[in-house]
């Protein structure tokens, strides 16, 4: 399993993409103050919105559990 990347490794990748963080949040139904909080560090993405945004942005190794799977 890799490594997760740095705030700084993960915007370079959505720069690399041609991706703005407001283009990543929007496809991926996420906030922009979140996404910018988690990147610039005063987030940690430990729960919740900021957990999948966090494991979206490959700087966190986690799994995005689905709707059903918190069910049980």
């Amino acid at each position: 399993m890799p490594a997760p990347l740095t705030a700084e490794q993960a915007r370079a990748k959505l720069d690399r993409a041609g991706i703005s963080i407001a283009e990543f949040c929007r496809a991926h139904e996420l906030n922009k103050n979140l996404v910018s909080d988690l990147l610039n560090g005063r987030k940690k993405g430990r729960r919740g919105e900021s957990h999948r945004a966090a494991v979206l942005l490959g700087i966190k190794l986690g799994e995005i559990p689905t709707a059903s799977a918190m069910e049980h």
